[in-house]
């Protein structure tokens, strides 16, 4: 959590479209004198993340608040549970509310949603991995999210690990010209970078065993028969990924099949925040 460098600057930002020229509904009512306390609280179950953030964010609205954290990241949460208390001016208090809760809100929808698809793969070697579908700017925070509910990161981006999809092999004239160019630009450019190649069906599984020169295959809209086929023939030379269209109903048949990761985009970009509230203590 802690190394997220642009952490300061992500909640500046936020706060500048919450606040604008000023919290004319706190100025208008609450005297700048008046001390208040409240406390955060969690009023459904599910696994907390972001606490740090929240922190962080009554800090920079007030450095002056007494901030006290109760409950640490990754904790399974139950309805009525206390995260966090401020003390301070209520001014201040009232101004970094909302924006604290946009925050903990949905990391912590994020890690409860992660926490429950992991948990439907319970007893199997298979992982559960995030993607890129991320909030722009939101990506570090949505994956330590993903963290935190038990999951595993995908690559951050474009620069830490080669991933040829679909497009890249297309425009590179097919899968031995854009591994092979792929690695002649890594060595070029001394570049030491996992490569990861997808695949559409056996026919391109095929092409991809026959050449090599990858670390992992992403096994693309495969059916479960399948993909079954497409993990027997690869025959652990290769770490196997699948994507595509995967649902609560078959995660766990997908992952019977012995595919090492499944990897499902709506775990960042399609979740419901967990219901959180700050309320006068």
């Amino acid at each position: 959590m802690t190394n997220i460098d642009n952490l300061d600057d992500l909640i500046k930002m936020a706060l500048r479209e919450d606040v604008g020229d000023g919290d004319h509904s706190t100025l208008a009512c609450i005297p700048p004198s008046a001390l208040n306390s409240a406390k955060m609280v969690a009023k459904q179950d599910g696994i907390l993340c972001g606490i740090e953030v929240g922190e962080r964010v009554f800090k920079i609205v007030d450095n002056s608040l007494e901030v006290n954290v109760l409950v640490p990241d990754g904790t399974p949460l139950h309805r009525g549970d206390i995260l966090m208390t401020v003390h301070g001016h209520a001014g201040s208090i009232l101004t970094a509310e909302r924006t604290a809760l946009n925050f903990m809100q949905r990391l912590s929808g994020i890690a409860t949603e992660t926490h429950r698809m992991v948990a439907m793969l319970s007893g199997l070697n298979t992982r559960l991995l995030d993607t890129r579908k991320t909030t722009p700017n939101m990506r570090l925070l949505e994956k330590y999210a993903v963290h935190c509910g038990g999951g595993t990161n995908h690559r951050i981006g474009l620069y830490d690990m080669v991933m040829l999809k679909d497009n890249h092999i297309d425009f590179a004239g097919g899968i031995v010209q854009a591994i092979d160019r792929t690695r002649d630009y890594l060595k070029t450019n001394h570049k030491d970078l996992r490569i990861e190649i997808e695949v559409r069906n056996l026919d391109e599984l095929q092409q991809v065993l026959d050449h090599g020169g990858v670390d992992r295959i992403m096994l693309d809209n495969f059916d479960i028969p399948t993909l079954r086929e497409a993990v027997r023939r690869i025959g652990g030379r290769y770490e196997t990924e699948a994507s595509g269209g995967i649902t609560d109903q078959t995660l766990r048949p997908y992952a019977e099949t012995g595919v090492d990761f499944i990897s499902v985009g709506a775990l960042t970009h399609h979740i419901k925040s967990l219901d959180i509230s700050l309320v006068k203590q």
